[in-house]
């Protein structure tokens, strides 16, 4: 079973890899980054199982939220729709929509790039679900709305695309 110090060696590796410096765990074993101004990425090492729970909030919803918000987030909770084996929450006090998955972080310090792709692909579709959220929440059918474009994000340091 990995340990909260295995764990440390593989953000270290991945801060290498990325060239974000920011992503340090703090003594609780969470680390958080901001990536494109637009999501706050957080990683909990979970150290009972040695797996690594990253979550991503996604949108945050009006207390009079339609059903067809919450019928979505359902459908894809209990039918895996559209998740990538990921689940949502909504937090009951801010009804912030939470995107959860988890690594097994013996599988995940195997193959550093292969994580951060992985993390990059959660991004994406993290824009999808709030564009999702957006046109249920305007009323909008997906075929009346214009979807935005979902631009590929990148964790690998540019300069402008991740920020501490």
């Amino acid at each position: 079973m990995k340990t909260i110090e295995d764990y440390r060696t593989f953000l270290a590796e991945v801060r290498k890899s990325t060239g974000i410096d920011a992503l340090l765990p703090d003594e609780t074993g969470l680390a958080s980054v901001n990536v494109d101004d637009t999501y706050n990425l957080n990683l909990q090492f979970v150290e009972a199982t040695g797996k690594v729970l990253c979550f991503v909030e996604v949108a945050q919803l009006p207390r009079d939220a339609s059903k067809a918000v919450y019928r979505d987030l359902l459908v894809g909770g209990l039918f895996g729709k559209d998740t990538a084996g990921g689940y949502f929450a909504v937090e009951p006090e801010s009804e912030t929509v939470v995107y959860n998955y988890f690594f097994d972080l013996e599988v995940a310090a195997k193959d550093v790039e292969d994580f951060v792709h992985t993390i990059e692909k959660i991004l994406q579709l993290c824009d999808i679900w709030a564009e999702r959220i957006r046109r249920d929440l305007s009323g909008e059918d997906s075929e009346e709305g214009v979807a935005r474009e979902i631009a590929p994000h990148s964790l690998h340091f540019n300069g402008s695309i991740i920020r501490a």
